[in-house]
């Protein structure tokens, strides 16, 4: 993992546009491309979503916590 590392394992965070509020997992790869992805999960259900770094850091997420 190349990039700097913006949110942490454990943190919490809000998506500005639909307010929903999710925890980070981990920072991953994908295979194939080697790009930086954000694993998390959403607090309201526990669902488990993956989106490319370069989407969690543009300003869709804050950190709550």
């Amino acid at each position: 993992m190349h990039n700097k590392t913006v949110f942490q394992p454990g943190q919490k965070l809000q998506h500005l546009k639909t307010g929903g509020l999710y925890q980070i997992i981990c920072q991953a790869n994908i295979e194939a491309t080697l790009e930086q992805v954000y694993v998390y999960q959403a607090l309201s259900n526990q669902s488990h979503w993956v989106r490319p770094a370069s989407e969690m850091l543009d300003g869709r997420f804050i950190a709550i916590e």
